[in-house]
């Protein structure tokens, strides 16, 4: 098996926050503690630590459909404090629901020799099912840690993990 690389998926303050722009709701926050410890647990196994970040234009399109957030230089773009990237981590914005379109995670990851992503983040059934689905189709062995996963939506949170593991292949753990 080749290189593991860690991907933490939105756990921005907009998201995770109380005051955040589109918080996620208190699942949102109870993931943190989990995520940090399998950060620190990736950064002790040497694998590639890659956020991936909703980061918007003022006029972004996407605000028809969901209020604006994570605009780009705000605080609400920024990953959470307990979470923030280290020195020569690679953070990659994003402006759609997976984390490879328009993108060069792709690229990073290829010349980072992964072919196992470990997921984590949220939304469960927006950014963390569309950046998994878009992995497999580029033939990466995705895990998703359920405990570091969280959506605004339960049954939409449900459905995903299942759809991820019945319908892609991914790992659930």
């Amino acid at each position: 098996m080749g290189q593991r690389a860690f991907l933490i998926i939105d756990m921005l303050n907009d998201f995770v926050r109380e005051d955040g722009a589109l918080y996620v709701g208190e699942k949102g926050r109870q993931i943190i503690p989990f995520i940090a410890a399998k950060l620190e647990e990736a950064r002790q196994q040497g694998w590639p630590v890659i956020y991936i970040c909703d980061r918007h234009r003022p006029d972004d399109k996407e605000f028809a459909m969901f209020p604006p957030h994570c605009i780009e230089g705000s605080d609400g773009a920024r990953v959470c404090e307990e979470l923030a990237p280290r020195q020569g981590e690679l953070v990659i914005p994003k402006r759609r629901f997976s984390g490879f379109y328009g993108t060069d995670l792709d690229l990073s990851l290829r010349e980072l020799g992964a072919e196992e992503l470990m997921l984590v983040g949220v939304c469960t059934n927006i950014c963390v099912l569309y950046t998994a689905a878009d992995a497999r189709m580029r033939n990466y062995q995705v895990t998703v840690f359920k405990d570091g996963v969280a959506s605004f939506d339960e049954n939409a949170h449900s459905f995903a993990l299942q759809q991820m593991e019945k319908v892609l292949g991914v790992k659930i753990v």
